[in-house]
């Protein structure tokens, strides 16, 4: 994407006129997990379309809204839809709204998704908090010439996931009594699921879930120097693993039940983040 920081920047003065608050958190809705915004209050929509230079979501199951509201006292922006790569869009235009939050001055995002299990204790409905990313989309949303005012040129991958964030969806989970598994997570091109060999390559590799979004988002975030906290929701057990035939259906119905579990403790988590950022 050719001038990608005027772009952005335009992006992002277009939404300061229209939005009431100083968001400094942003979610990011994967497949059927809409409900994550049942709890916010004092919302507008801006569609997608209205914004300079925005992409446009084509799956099903993602709106193509941004939603503004509040969560408690915690002013928050949600992407009801993401962008992927399969979609045909370039990878740029695929992590596009993180270099927009970033001038809004947008300090966390909150990434969630919709995920096919590898670790065989997984099953249907589990939460896997992300703990780290494996890269198999075949190409890294960072190529390309460097604008420094963005970020620097070799970033460093360390701590993609924040270790403070991490912490604290810990603690909510212990204290609401939500079950949890923690992993690791391949992104994967897509659009097609993956075979029983991937699977069986995939899971020697150390990855616990796979999916086709995430990865290059937190990597544009990483690289932003915003703090990243990932949640997948596993739908599906990978290829191999489960006997039944994969369908986008069957993802959003099992992303629509465990929506609830996922709403209160990523809620409760935005919350809170101003205390992980003081500790």
């Amino acid at each position: 994407m050719e001038h990608l920081y005027e772009k952005a920047s335009a992006s992002a003065a277009y939404l300061k006129e229209k939005l009431r608050f100083a968001p400094k958190v942003a979610v990011v809705l994967g497949s059927g997990l809409g409900d994550l915004t049942a709890g916010f209050t004092d919302t507008q929509e801006i569609p997608y379309a209205d914004i300079p230079s925005f992409p446009q979501s084509t799956v099903a199951g993602h709106k193509g809204t941004l939603l503004e509201g509040k969560l408690g006292d915690t002013p928050v922006l949600a992407m009801e839809g993401r962008f992927h790569f399969y979609e045909g869009y370039t990878m740029k235009e695929v992590c596009y709204p993180f270099y927009v939050f970033k001038l809004l001055g947008i300090e966390t995002v909150v990434l969630t998704n919709a995920a096919g299990g590898i670790n065989r204790s997984f099953e249907p409905g589990t939460l896997m908090l992300i703990t780290d990313t494996i890269n198999m989309m075949g190409t890294n949303p960072l190529i390309g010439p460097n604008d420094e005012r963005f970020g620097p040129r070799f970033p460093d991958m360390t701590e993609i996931f924040s270790h403070d964030l991490l912490d604290l969806a810990r603690s909510v989970a212990d204290e609401q009594g939500i079950q949890y598994k923690e992993g690791v997570y391949l992104g994967f091109m897509g659009p097609c699921y993956e075979t029983a060999a991937e699977i069986r390559a995939f899971a020697a590799m150390g990855a616990d879930a796979v999916g086709m979004s995430t990865v290059p988002e937190a990597m544009v975030c990483a690289y932003l120097g915003v703090k990243v906290l990932a949640v997948s929701c596993i739908t599906n057990m990978a290829t191999g693993i489960q006997t039944v035939r994969h369908s986008h259906e069957r993802v959003l119905e099992i992303a629509n039940q465990a929506g609830d579990r996922m709403c209160r403790w990523l809620g409760e988590v935005t919350q809170n983040f101003e205390t992980a950022k003081s500790t």
